[in-house]
């Protein structure tokens, strides 16, 4: 008890240790929660490749094989931590926990519903969002760099190769989305949407943030900085135990949190009649990481140059022509809808 007035004490005569208590407790709580979220996408991946491959799966532990991302975890974490002989130690042992903190910094701006449901309200989310994502190329090339083994560093090329290029329509997608909100806040778009959706205003804008956000997932067709068949594992291929399953679980959250990005950016966020706003939003995200799910089971690996070539070639010239048609979307509804006009 006299800790905790102590630590009132403290923190009721030093704002800048609050606001440093409250941001680490907001990091823990989302840190809880992309824990218990990934154990569960990772049971529904399984459940969905099952029934897409007609696979058994690992269904016989819990009711529908429920206990078996447990067992999984608890199981990577007894395993021993093992650093092999020749790596780049601070480059190696710091790759995992970046591509983690920075996976989490992107949960931190995610609107869940409406009001306080917004852990961090940012003018410029939108930005803020593609700069933070940007953080796990970085980790991903300390991955297969520091590991010292040739199978790693091709994927770590690959990596730089494919997230770069494809984080150029990425970002073009956004641009549409922008010009009709009029805002880079996560919210003002939201509200935006009250009318329309925005998927139906940016239909192409949409296709091509989902082709682009499968690349910067590295799922199939574009797991190639993986490609297990002829890679080993890329990246990631000597870390074992939980280094191993840092990078597993910040794959598994960012399917979520860029499933929240496409729901909250085309299909107006948390809105939605008679549920609350939190569920409405958890619903609608879930439906699309069921989508990527679905997508990664059922096409095959492209190769590396025709992966290339659908995006300097295809996506980023469609991506120019979406955000050239949007701005004169937009003059010819002032005109005519008596705004420019007269």
């Amino acid at each position: 008890m006299d800790f905790f007035v102590w630590l009132f004490e403290l923190l009721a005569g030093n704002s800048t240790i609050k606001i440093i208590f409250v941001g680490l407790v907001y990091f823990a709580c989302i840190a809880a929660f992309v824990t218990v979220l990934v154990i569960f996408l990772i049971w529904m991946e399984r459940r969905v490749a099952a029934s897409f491959q007609e696979r058994i799966g690992p269904n016989k532990y819990g009711p529908q094989g429920l206990m078996q991302p447990v067992y999984d975890a608890v199981k990577m974490v007894a395993k021993g931590i093992i650093t092999p002989k020749n790596v780049d130690k601070p480059v190696y042992n710091f790759a995992p926990m970046l591509i983690f903190v920075a996976t989490l910094l992107v949960f931190a701006a995610l609107p869940y519903g409406k009001g306080s449901l917004t852990v961090v309200n940012l003018n410029v989310g939108i930005l803020y969002i593609i700069a933070v994502s940007s953080i796990t190329t970085i980790a991903l090339l300390m991955a297969g760099w520091g590991s010292n083994n040739k199978y790693t560093l091709i994927g770590g090329m690959r990596t730089i190769a494919m997230v770069i290029s494809y984080e150029i329509p990425l970002a073009f997608s956004f641009l549409g989305i922008i010009m009709l909100a009029g805002s880079m806040n996560m919210t003002d778009i939201i509200n935006a949407q009250q009318d329309v959706w925005f998927v139906f205003l940016q239909p192409l804008a949409f296709i091509l943030f989902m082709i682009s956000m499968m690349a910067e997932l590295n799922r199939s067709p574009f797991d190639l900085p993986e490609a297990e068949s002829e890679l080993v594992a890329g990246y990631i291929t000597e870390y074992p135990a939980m280094k191993f399953g840092l990078f597993y679980l910040a794959e598994f959250a960012n399917v979520f949190s860029m499933s929240a990005i496409a729901v909250t950016v085309f299909f107006g966020g948390w809105q939605g009649p008679f549920l609350p706003s939190w569920l409405w939003f958890l619903i609608k995200t879930f439906l699309m990481v069921y989508v990527i799910m679905w997508i990664r089971w059922t096409l095959p690996r492209m190769r590396v140059d025709k992966m290339m070539k659908l995006n300097w070639q295809v996506l980023i010239p469609l991506s120019i022509l979406n955000i050239f048609l949007t701005g004169i979307g937009i003059k010819l509804y002032q005109y005519f809808g008596g705004t420019g006009g007269a």
